[in-house]
């Protein structure tokens, strides 16, 4: 299997116009590696097993194995106040700045908006002064009410890292995760990811303008690793090695208003899925042209990590799990969902509009009879994000479904309304409220 696997990444990652990409999976003990194609179309360099790859958001995971750590040594609990750990801590709404609690970063559900990507330089304090930053961050929505993905709140969770352990959040990652479970191919910061040979990522078939995020980032996703070491961390989680209870991390908080684009509910850091009625614990990652998706299903004890750095890495992503676990546990993976097989007729003139939150502006208008969606950056990153529309298909009253220009991949989208009646759309993990 290991070699036909081997064999078969080239093929996936020829089809969906990835330059390379690596593999890792554990299945019955055993650990097998494969990779293809190159780190960099300019340079030639081939992809190895042991090279880095940007893993993005799998960073979250370890973020909150951090939490949960210093958790199990009553230093917090998860239902302790921000505020009482960092009695600095500042957001826009004053009483979210007092009530928000450890598990509300944790599960997605502080309401606080999460994608602010703001550089506050390479010094050791660049955390500190991210979080000092988020005193002017509005809400998304009221704290607590539905889950909206926020990068924030993560980069916020690695700040009580730091005050909790007083290290900086890379060298507290690698003291309590990497150098317990003996990680040689999992760094942070871009002057120990020379040293091996690193991915570099690629937008539109070229190399990306940029090589990584802001190092204030570093806890919600600036974690660089070869799939091999994310395997082991997630092997911890199935066989212990890092806490005493880390199912404890499965156990589902929080029901995910759109279940057809990452899972169905969020635990504590990792997202939790079903798959063909087996439980499937996962998280992906994207920066800048990279992608990464780690997949655990704790019945079979198959572990896989899977990155890329470019390409149609969703597509690819999917079409590999659904090869790997078909052919490894007899599993059979989910289909993206799609436009249905007969027309669903749906008014969606309800759902027009300008949908807004931080770093991102949804406009759906009426078009041919249906809807159609433009998507623009409006953040840091609008220099990497020209606006892209597509239109959009009815699955049911208030499902739709689309594809971006050139990417075979179907993004789904959710319009639903909270408990007050307020409209939001749900869309690639996050709550976008309604604005006008």
């Amino acid at each position: 299997m290991a070699g036909a696997m081997g064999d078969r990444l080239g093929e996936l990652i020829s089809e969906y116009d990835v330059p390379g990409a690596a593999l890792a999976y554990l299945h019955q003990g055993e650990l097998h590696e494969s990779a293809a194609g190159v780190l960099n179309t300019r340079t030639g360099a081939k992809a190895s097993p042991d090279s880095l790859f940007q893993i993005g958001s799998v960073t979250k995971v370890w973020t909150a194995t951090q939490i949960m750590l210093l958790a199990e040594q009553g230093l917090l609990t998860l239902d302790t106040p921000v505020a009482e750990l960092l009695p600095e801590f500042r957001v826009a709404d004053p009483e979210v700045t007092r009530t928000v609690t450890v598990r509300h970063l944790l599960t997605h559900t502080s309401g606080i908006d999460g994608d602010l990507f703001l550089d506050t330089g390479r010094g050791d304090d660049c955390v500190e002064r991210y979080v000092e930053a988020c005193a002017e961050l509005a809400q998304n929505h009221p704290l607590g009410v539905t889950q909206s993905y926020c990068n924030s709140g993560f980069i916020i969770a690695g700040r009580l890292v730091e005050r909790m352990t007083g290290q900086v959040w890379d060298q507290a990652l690698r003291e309590q995760i990497i150098e317990p479970l003996g990680l040689t191919h999992t760094w942070t910061l871009p002057e120990d990811v020379l040293r091996f040979g690193a991915a570099v990522g690629h937008v539109d078939g070229e190399p990306a303008p940029a090589w990584g995020l802001m190092r204030s980032c570093g806890p919600a996703g600036l974690i660089n690793a070869r799939p091999a070491d994310v395997v082991a961390f997630a092997r911890a989680h199935l066989e212990g090695g890092l806490l005493k209870d880390p199912r404890a991390m499965w156990e589902p908080q929080v029901e995910l208003p759109n279940p057809h684009t990452l899972g169905r509910h969020w635990g504590l850091g990792w997202i939790l899925d079903e798959w063909d009625g087996h439980r499937v614990v996962s998280h992906g990652g994207n920066t800048i042209g990279q992608s990464a998706m780690l997949w655990m299903l704790p019945d079979t004890g198959t572990i896989a990590c899977a990155v890329v750095n470019g390409g149609h890495s969703a597509a690819f992503m999917h079409a590999l799990s659904t090869e790997l676990f078909r052919d490894l546990d007899g599993v059979a993976v989910p289909p993206v969902l799609g436009p249905p097989e007969q027309p669903v007729e749906v008014d969606g003139s309800r759902f027009a509009g300008v949908y807004e939150r931080v770093g991102a502006r949804i406009t759906i208008a009426e078009r041919d009879g249906g809807l159609s969606l433009t998507m623009e950056s409006t953040g840091a990153l609008k220099v990497l994000d020209e606006p892209v529309a597509f239109g959009l298909t009815a699955v049911d009253e208030v499902t739709f479904v689309g594809r971006m220009p050139g990417d075979p991949q179907w993004l789904s989208a959710v319009f639903y309304e909270l408990a007050d009646g307020s409209p939001y759309v749900h869309l690639g993990a996050r709550a976008t409220p309604k604005i006008s």
